[in-house]
């Protein structure tokens, strides 16, 4: 089974289109990757399916980067005993 940040790294790279491979944990969504409001809000959405879990729309979108949305996520499954 993928890790979470494998994960995460699939789903950022479906949305804004990119090589997964091409995305690093300390890459900012927006300024790096160039991910506009409309994407961000779809990287949520797709998170939520992708792990099964439900985030808190605002909490999530304060996540900047890769990185932290790995840890966020990961924190999220946690605390809904869902297992990524």
């Amino acid at each position: 089974m993928a890790t979470i940040e494998e994960r995460v790294k699939a789903v950022t790279a479906r949305v804004l289109r990119l090589n997964p491979d091409d995305i690093k944990p300390e890459h900012h969504f927006a300024r790096d990757l160039g991910a506009e409001s409309i994407q961000s809000v779809e990287l949520v959405a797709n998170f939520e399916e992708e792990f099964g879990i439900e985030m808190d729309e605002d909490a999530a979108l304060s996540v900047s980067t890769v990185g932290e949305a790995v840890k966020f996520i990961a924190e999220v499954c946690k605390q809904q005993g869902v297992s990524a």
